[in-house]
């Protein structure tokens, strides 16, 4: 009986560390920001009225290169950002100056 605990705790250990790398591996760094850490902006970028960003939003927000995260715009909705809602995230998190592509100016 002790044998069997001793293999089902293993069992249950192997998948634990099949199941932390597979979270991991979900994880894909683009334009300087973690794409998991985009849940932390999720709340403010969604909605009719989204709440303002929180400080870990506005962290993820100041980290990311913006204007290299522009080709990927069109991709947002996929991650649950709505586009439009990207400007008004970065103007309250102080960022006044957003690349063009955010900024509703056009690129020259």
């Amino acid at each position: 009986m002790g044998k069997n605990n001793t293999i089902i705790l293993l069992q249950f250990a192997v998948l634990a560390i099949v199941l932390t790398m597979v979270k991991e591996a979900t994880s894909i760094p683009i334009c300087n920001i973690d794409t998991n850490d985009l849940e932390k902006c999720r709340a403010a970028v969604t909605g009719n009225n989204p709440p303002a960003p929180g400080p870990d939003c506005c962290a993820v927000a100041r980290s990311a290169n913006l204007q290299f995260l522009c080709p990927y715009k069109p991709y947002l909705s996929s991650f649950g950002i709505n586009p439009s809602k990207v400007r008004p995230l970065l103007a309250k998190c102080g960022i006044n100056s957003p690349p063009s592509c955010f900024s509703g100016k056009q690129s020259e």
